[in-house]
């Protein structure tokens, strides 16, 4: 007699198939297409307001994510205070502390850099999230960790931060599997459009 999964085991298996898909859609995209999309995202007036001080946390990209810096840069030179996240370990969420182009950085987890111990704490407005893949419910599906979920989850609960994803057009499938502890995206940026996603 075959033993029944689980309807949350069935949902983690069905993740990891799309990750594994995700991921290979994600590094056949050649180089220089990566680079324009990345420009062409920061080229577009961006969707939500900048105001002098509004925090907006970044990431420093891993292997062929889509590369924020230069939508960083432009936020950075209309005002916006920056944030990156430095991984405080496995299973807690992640510690955005603020950056600035030119700060020193330290070597964090899996090489990624990330701001020095003593770089204060923020609260952002507007964090930008990695992904590999999303669907138009707002659904991502990220690396596995959770690390993103347990964030936004943690900062919505101080202010409401919104959360928006940043892609290649590429990455957008029919429908992310999800499970109740997934945060949901508010919209997202990619080098086509600007993702207006429901119900938030």
């Amino acid at each position: 007699m075959t033993e029944q999964m689980s309807p949350s085991d069935a949902i983690s298996e069905l993740k990891t198939i799309v990750r594994k898909d995700a991921r290979m859609r994600r590094d056949g995209i050649p180089a220089a297409e990566r680079a324009q999309a990345a420009e062409a995202i920061a080229a577009r007036a961006f969707p939500l307001a900048i105001r002098p001080g509004t925090i907006v946390s970044g990431f420093m990209p891993l292997k062929t994510e889509i590369n924020p810096l230069p939508l960083m840069r432009k936020l950075e030179a209309a005002g916006a205070r920056l944030a990156l996240p430095a991984i405080a370990g496995r299973g807690k969420p992640l510690t955005m502390r603020a950056f600035a182009f030119g700060d020193e950085l330290a070597s964090g987890q899996w090489g990624i850099r990330e701001p020095k111990a003593g770089a204060p704490e923020v609260v952002p407005d507007i964090m930008l999230v990695p992904l590999l893949a999303f669907d138009r419910n707002g659904h991502r599906i990220g690396y596995g960790a959770g690390y993103y979920d347990m964030t936004i989850a943690k900062l919505r609960a101080i202010a409401p931060v919104i959360a928006a994803g940043i892609a290649f057009a590429a990455q957008e499938i029919e429908e992310v599997p999800v499970t109740p502890r997934d945060a949901r995206l508010d919209l997202v940026l990619t080098e086509r459009e600007v993702i207006d996603l429901p119900g938030n």
